[in-house]
């Protein structure tokens, strides 16, 4: 979702329907992860439900271990884990389908000819020269976003196939990497989500209907 102005330049954004249903998708998908990813790491967290599993056990007339409360309260992290790892390859399609998606888009819609255009764009004005580098600025932060979600997405699924020989030895690493990708990739969703909003009150205004609807009219 990029902003822009009305200005001569033709910076303003065109999208295919493809793109619109894969950015609405990945928000989804990503949003999912997030809820999990917190709930994983609060309610669900194994050391502290272990005492209420034993409490509740016990006003039911049933005494339980500590191992045992802790076996069913792993249970239950394990289960919001799974959900988490779904979602993870889930995003890890949505990653190659965004490739596939640029390799089909019509060649004036490719983000690499509009970067290429924009670079070449020279005026005398200093708006539109202001205008091209907010342009420029939005869309290399746009490939740091995929390059993050590529790293998010080969991490993820190297800890999803723990058991493989070659992936047992690099575990955490993997692990770490893979968790501080994954809250920039939900940094970024911060980002852009207040970034959109000083947009559509400012003066880049219909961001949000032009990924709706596939053009930004602007005013």
């Amino acid at each position: 979702m990029i902003t822009s102005s009305p200005s001569p330049i033709g910076f303003i954004q065109k999208h295919s329907l493809s793109i619109r249903l894969w950015h609405w998708i990945t928000y989804l998908t990503l949003s999912a992860s997030l809820v999990t990813v917190l709930l994983g790491s609060t309610l669900f967290k194994t050391k502290d439900n272990v005492a209420m599993i034993q409490e509740q056990m016990q006003q039911k007339g049933v005494m339980v271990t500590k191992d045992q409360a802790r076996a069913v309260a792993h249970e239950y992290s394990d289960k919001m884990w799974d959900a988490h790892k779904i979602i993870g390859f889930v995003l890890s399609g949505l990653f190659l389908l965004r490739l596939f998606i640029e390799m089909g888009q019509p060649t004036e819609e490719k983000i690499s000819v509009k970067i290429k255009k924009a670079l070449a764009f020279q005026s005398s004005q200093l708006a539109e020269n202001n205008e091209k580098k907010h342009y420029l600025l939005v869309k290399r932060v746009y490939i740091l976003f995929y390059a993050a979600l590529f790293v998010m997405a080969l991490t993820g699924l190297g800890l999803a196939f723990e058991d493989a020989p070659f992936l047992k030895d690099i575990q955490r690493p993997i692990k770490s990497i893979h968790g501080f990708v994954q809250y920039v990739i939900y940094g970024f969703i911060l980002f852009h989500i207040v970034g959109v909003i000083l947009a559509e009150t400012g003066k880049h205004r219909g961001i949000v209907s032009g990924m709706i609807s596939g053009a930004k009219t602007d005013e």
